[in-house]
């Protein structure tokens, strides 16, 4: 016979007095949380039926192993009170749940149960959705401080300074870019009778004087990535001799002014990059371009490339020399005081009909010919096996001179095109 006062589960008969289910539509259908939880039917309880639950205060909802021993009783205030006072209250909230539990109690259990607990772990996800955004983050929001935060200051004197207007403090200019761009908002002033219309007109005015503040930071930004403050005073070109690791070609300056646009798309570094890959590019055609040459010729080693461009160039002079010669036989004597400016020279001998009807064309001498030739020729034969080399002239070597030399030798083929 059951105790007085003790509760007992219909289905397996276990003691449910702590905590038990009761069913609305059936009488006398008291369940245990184990039985409840399966599912149990029993005469004409369905597991659907609308239930109750009943407590009598003294179950622990965490299981007796948990921290504090908080009753359900306890459980529930706790959640009345974290609804009513709020997060963070945490004096009213153990005032709501007794006497017997201090703030200090009544935080670390909501803590280490609801948040940092499985509870927590289950409920709560990572991103939270529709969380509203912290606009005075330091990742470039809309009033993100980056937007004011001022760069270095720039390293230039007092007379500079003020011929710029520049003041180094506050890293601005006395002429900013947009300068009327303040006159958006320094009239506005957010009042309380402001309808929908007003306030969204007020929201407009603020995004647009942002967008402004940003336009003028990308402007200070580009000026400093590309130098152009020290362009401006002259200062960037010595800067430019040292580090300059390559002669610029013509055609790359006019690409490099074609290309301007895109440098606010671009840092300096990655311009130069992009230019210093596109050389790369450039020197690897020529090279692929001279190995498919050497291949339809048969050589297969480039140890046999240098041995056939020996060959070549003495099947060149040959042909060039037989060419003159055929030439001169349709010519009078008088052709032969051509040479007279030059023909008693040193070096004169050395020289092919060519290079003879070259040097007299120029008014060079024999000696200073050759000194040019082997120079060009050498930087040549340096840069196809990579070695770097600065090429060192002589000083009587004007443009126009040196053009015609490097067009000769080109065409004579002693040096590549491309070299040229």
């Amino acid at each position: 016979m059951a105790e007085l006062g003790k509760k007992y589960c219909v289905y397996c008969l276990a003691e449910v007095s702590p905590l038990r289910f009761r069913c609305t539509e059936c009488q006398d259908i008291e369940l245990c949380p184990e039985c409840f939880s399966a599912g149990a039917e029993i005469g004409h309880h369905r597991r659907y039926h609308g239930y109750q639950l009943v407590d009598g205060g003294r179950f622990t909802l965490w299981g007796p192993e948990a921290e504090g021993g908080w009753t359900s009783r306890e459980e529930q205030l706790l959640l009345d009170a974290i609804e009513q006072f709020g997060f963070g209250n945490w004096e009213d909230m153990a005032a709501h749940v007794g006497a017997s539990r201090t703030p200090q109690e009544v935080m670390e259990h909501y803590v280490s149960m609801y948040i940092h607990g499985n509870l927590g772990k289950a409920c709560i996800p990572d991103t939270i959705p529709n969380r509203v955004t912290d606009h005075t983050c330091p990742s470039g929001g809309p009033l993100s401080p980056s937007l004011t935060t001022p760069l270095p200051p720039l390293d230039i004197s007092v007379a500079e300074q003020q011929q710029l207007g520049y003041m180094p403090l506050r890293d601005d200019y006395e002429i900013e870019y947009d300068q009327d761009a303040e006159t958006l908002i320094s009239g506005l002033s957010v009042n309380y009778d402001d309808d929908d219309v007003e306030i969204e007109l007020k929201r407009a005015h603020v995004d647009m004087y942002v967008r402004k503040l940003k336009e003028r930071q990308r402007r200070k930004n580009i000026a400093r990535d590309y130098n152009l403050v020290p362009a401006f005073l002259g200062k960037d070109k010595k800067e430019k001799e040292k580090t300059l690791k390559r002669k610029i070609t013509k055609e790359e300056k006019e690409l490099r002014l074609k290309l301007r646009p895109l440098y606010q798309f671009m840092s300096c570094k990655e311009f130069d990059d992009l230019f210093e890959n596109m050389h790369k590019e450039k020197m690897l055609r020529a090279k692929i371009r001279e190995l498919q040459r050497y291949r339809r010729n048969g050589i297969t080693k480039m140890e046999e490339s240098a041995e056939y461009e020996a060959a070549r160039h003495k099947r060149e002079r040959r042909k060039e020399n037989k060419n003159l010669a055929s030439s001169k036989r349709g010519k009078d004597d008088g052709k032969d005081g051509e040479f007279a400016a030059i023909e008693n020279l040193p070096g004169f001998e050395l020289l092919s009909d060519r290079e003879k009807v070259l040097c007299s064309s120029l008014n060079l001498s024999p000696a200073r010919y050759v000194t040019v030739k082997t120079i060009i020729i050498k930087d040549h034969l340096q840069k196809r096996q990579g070695i770097p080399s600065k090429s060192r002239l002589p000083s009587y070597l004007d443009k126009v001179l040196k053009k015609r030399i490097l067009n000769f030798l080109t065409e004579s083929g002693w040096i590549s095109r491309d070299a040229s």
